[in-house]
């Protein structure tokens, strides 16, 4: 027996692990402590009362055999395909059919899944800094990695150039860690330079309803080209809150091929292959949750976490804190004061102030010296949060 000696190349320990167990290991010591968490970005707000009436009348059609539903689609429900595809036409402007939308667990799920379907013997370019998933999930199978870098003098917005030249290409927007978001004539320059590269794009579409700039597009698909060379991949976790319920979905046109193969027939028949569905009770929830009045709910719990991050950019402008989104993403990247590193400053909010963040270099070697603050939290502790930052007269 051998194993995936991929693995072995990997960092020993996941970034939150790491931050779950210096807290706890200060919780311990410090009993009294009022710990205030901003980092990993899980939401605190119930999903919208649509979602949460549609899943309890889904539960019990389940309870009754009459109305009692088996093995879900791999695919996704009908009714699910049709609200999402709704939700491109009316929310973002764009005609998505059907047929090219796939149901699954979630976006970090698709982001790793999603490799199965290209060759391993592939150039993967990922930005640094960078969220975990991509980067270890390519360790994991061996692909060759190459780094653009993403940096404070590019406004973590980088732009490619001939040596960026890659097979696929990962693209967060709004980002996350550093909560940039690209607008059309950036992304423009990303779908061009694919299609002369012959690339695939898998764009990272989580946060799209947290773009209020119209400068910035919510889907790829927006961008003139993007259906000949881009994979979007989306997620009902944060736009929804389905952290705790798992949903999202896959969009890919019927015009992208690779050596004349559909990739959009590879991940059907690699989902009907590997996965069965997301369950009937979820599924009703999601299409509930892009419903009318699904929606209004969606936005008014969006806007509570605006909120947050408004209240964030407004102290840090105040003490004179560099920082990078909060506008158009629920992340507020913050340069660690007097020149810190980013894990001598988490320990530094954690002793002090009793806040808890995100070490950016956590997220790769151009994160260090910068911090992630999550805008996923109570508007009050947050209040209270940023009061205890200002006293402190960095």
């Amino acid at each position: 027996m051998k194993i995936n000696k991929n693995y072995l190349n990997l960092k020993p320990s996941y970034l939150f692990k790491n931050i779950a167990e210096k807290t706890a290991q200060y919780k311990e010591a410090h009993p009294d402590a009022d710990i205030i968490k901003m980092g990993i970005g899980d939401v605190t707000l119930p999903i919208c009362k649509a979602a949460a009436d549609a899943m309890t009348d889904a539960a019990k059609e389940m309870g009754n055999i009459d109305t009692f539903h088996g093995y879900p689609s791999s695919y996704g429900e009908d009714f699910l395909l049709s609200a999402i595809s709704n939700h491109y036409k009316k929310h973002i402007g764009i005609d998505i059919d059907e047929n090219e939308i796939i149901v699954t667990c979630g976006a970090k799920e698709d982001v790793a899944n999603i490799l199965d379907i290209f060759d391993t013997d592939t150039t993967v370019l990922i930005p640094d800094p960078v969220y975990p998933v991509y980067l270890d999930t390519n360790i994991m199978t061996g692909r060759k990695i190459k780094f653009i870098n993403a940096t404070e003098e590019n406004a973590y917005l980088p732009l490619p150039t001939d040596a960026d030249a890659a097979d696929l290409i990962y693209i967060c927007s709004p980002n996350n860690p550093t909560g940039a978001a690209y607008t059309r004539e950036q992304l423009k320059v990303w779908v061009d330079f694919a299609i002369k590269n012959n690339a695939v794009i898998l764009y990272d579409a989580a946060y799209e309803m947290f773009i209020s700039d119209s400068e910035c597009p919510r889907s790829i698909f927006e961008i003139d080209g993007a259906r000949q060379c881009a994979i979007e991949l989306c997620s009902f976790s944060k736009t929804a809150g389905f952290t705790g319920v798992r949903c999202g979905y896959t969009v890919i046109p019927t015009e992208l091929e690779s050596d004349g193969v559909k990739l959009l027939d590879l991940w059907k028949r690699r989902q009907s292959t590997k996965f069965n569905g997301v369950s009937y009770v979820v599924q009703r929830a999601a299409a509930a949750a892009f419903s009318d009045e699904g929606y209004k709910q969606l936005c008014e719990n969006i806007n509570y976490y605006r909120r947050n991050t408004e209240n964030m950019t407004k102290t840090f402008d105040k003490i004179g804190i560099k920082y990078f989104g909060g506008k158009n993403s629920p992340y507020v990247w913050l340069k660690c004061p007097n020149g810190m590193k980013s894990w001598d400053f988490f320990d530094l909010l954690l002793d002090k102030c009793n806040i808890i963040g995100t070490p950016g270099a956590g997220f790769g070697e151009n994160g260090e010296g910068f911090f992630r603050l999550s805008g996923f939290g109570d508007n009050t502790r947050c209040v209270e949060a940023l009061e205890r930052i200002e006293k402190m007269n960095f």
